[in-house]
């Protein structure tokens, strides 16, 4: 929370962003004016009480303090000149309020110091989770969208990484199921066993077995209730350094969009695998499917979160659609262009995680 501080030019800087810290002055102001130009039957020196604890949820200690006082000694003096001794218990009032202001501003800058830590903490570690992709990786161009359901967080139980291994580039985005913390965990996991397997697995389809494996191992620590319920949707991607053979694997999530000179496709597979942790329903291993990824294409990879985004009607945003006519940019431009999009439609009411990345080829 912002306050007013010591310094001229941090004070002036202050109010220039919160207009707000002025009003403990503009009370005061206002109240004395009343008192002045009203009868003395109109008691407005009653309510200056009210400045300084308006104060001490705005300023720092010093500051309330002085206001009080201040308004103390007017209230004082306008009792001597006016030989009106009841305005006498005013100030007593004023007194009171003042030393109670001064102690409640000392504890919520006790307070604001100890979250403010809290959130420094908090914040290093979603960083160091979910790590920023780097902008190019040989002839690819990246980026990336992440945004937050959990307000004031930076991670949510969407997900995504990439690893640049002898196997190629290889990029997994996911969702688990649910929010908050248990959602976080499991997303940590994951992430940790494809940072880790990536380089290792041999396949796609290894590297799932991975993934999956992290889940079923850790499934009662992380879902905290019911290990059954805990799962998630993934997309695993992995691109060569030479030639345009690529392969994905879909685990349950929703297929990537692959733009190509004007045109998109879905890359649906006939042979999906279930989301990662429902591994026990396969029959037989997954097996991924190759595409073509050249030189001007361009690979959009999202979470539920994106198509899931409903207007005020409950329409679902149209994203096939919307990549028709804007997956031809840089993947900051699409990425971009998506947010703003998703932002619209939503009428500004984003409510689930949304994780995008979008890979472009230049050569």
């Amino acid at each position: 929370m912002a306050m007013i501080g010591k310094s001229g030019p941090q004070w002036q800087d202050r109010v220039r962003r919160d207009p707000s810290l002025l009003a403990p002055l503009l009370v005061t102001v206002l109240l004395g004016g009343l008192s002045l130009l009203t009868p003395h039957n109109v008691p407005f020196t009653r309510l200056l009480p009210t400045a300084p604890a308006l104060a001490a949820a705005l300023w720092t200690v010093g500051p309330t303090l002085l206001l009080g006082l201040a308004c103390l000694a007017g209230v004082s003096v306008y009792a001597v000149v006016t030989s009106d001794h009841s305005i006498l218990f005013t100030a007593g009032a004023i007194g009171a309020v003042t030393v109670a202001a001064t102690y409640a501003s000392y504890l919520r800058l006790q307070r604001e110091t100890a979250l403010t830590g809290v959130r420094a903490v908090a914040d290093t570690m979603q960083k160091v989770l979910l790590r920023p992709i780097p902008a190019r990786v040989g002839v690819l161009e990246t980026g990336s969208l992440y945004l937050a359901a959990t307000p004031h967080a930076r991670v949510g139980g969407d997900f995504y990484a990439l690893a640049d291994t002898r196997h190629g580039i290889r990029v997994v985005i996911g969702d688990v199921r649910g929010k908050g913390l248990p959602a976080l965990a499991a997303a940590a996991a994951v992430l940790g066993s494809f940072r880790e397997a990536a380089y290792e697995a041999e396949t796609l389809t290894e590297l799932a077995q991975c993934l999956e494996t992290t889940l079923v191992r850790d499934d009662a620590s992380l879902a905290h209730g019911d290990p059954a319920e805990l799962f998630a949707t993934a997309v695993l991607v992995q691109i060569p350094r030479d030639g345009s053979q690529a392969a994905l694997l879909t685990c349950g999530h929703p297929p990537p969009l692959l733009g190509r000179r004007g045109s998109v496709e879905l890359l649906d597979t006939d042979d999906p695998a279930p989301p990662l942790n429902l591994g026990g329903m396969l029959t037989a291993a997954a097996t991924p499917r190759p595409f073509v990824f050249g030189a001007g294409d361009q690979l959009l990879l999202y979470t539920d979160g994106v198509t899931e985004t409903r207007n005020a009607a409950g329409t679902f945003f149209p994203l096939a659609a919307w990549a028709r006519d804007h997956l031809d940019g840089s993947p900051r431009q699409v990425l971009t262009g998506l947010h703003h999009a998703l932002v619209k439609h939503s009428g500004n009411n984003l409510n689930d995680d949304i994780a995008a990345i979008a890979i472009l080829k230049t050569a």
